[in-house]
């Protein structure tokens, strides 16, 4: 991973940037979430599955704004590993349930400590100001709203 990059070599492109950003931040999550086993999507995953206590293939990736088929190959490895659980949604039976296992659940409680930390050095390098300005920023840039926007702004050509 690089040392050092220069703010100019993200270059002008918003969606580069942001995505050199994303990659950045997911390898330093990665790199303190490791003791655990789990990655930064993984554990995004398990945490999320636990707040929503079940959920549906299609309803979780909505929430994790992912497209189904990437979520459905997320989740191979913790179905392998028993963190989740996968079976026939019982109020739709087209659909997949998805729940977190006894296993899942310690593994999720085990990396806590580990990514409460990381949000800690994450949040004293940054500075509180400038995490605030980037939680509004990615409250915005997630929005329904905002994607509503963009794209009939980018299909109508403007």
């Amino acid at each position: 991973m690089q040392k050092d990059a220069s703010p100019d070599s993200a270059g002008r492109c918003h969606c580069t940037a942001l995505r050199k950003a994303s990659r950045r931040i997911s390898y330093l999550y990665d790199l303190a979430l490791a003791p655990s086993g789990l990655k930064a999507t993984q554990r995004a995953i398990l945490a999320k599955i636990a707040r929503l206590e079940s959920a549906t293939v299609g309803t979780l990736a909505e929430a994790m704004v992912m497209d189904a088929g990437g979520l459905a190959h997320t989740l191979k490895p913790l179905v392998r590993d028993g963190l989740v659980s996968t079976g026939t949604d019982p109020d739709d039976r087209r659909s997949r349930s998805i729940k977190l296992t006894a296993a899942g659940k310690a593994k999720l409680k085990q990396s806590e400590k580990l990514w409460d930390t990381a949000q800690q050095v994450f949040e004293k390098q940054l500075g509180r100001e400038q995490v605030q300005a980037l939680n509004q920023a990615i409250g915005l840039l997630i929005s329904d709203g905002f994607g509503d926007k963009f794209e009939s702004a980018v299909t109508a050509g403007e």
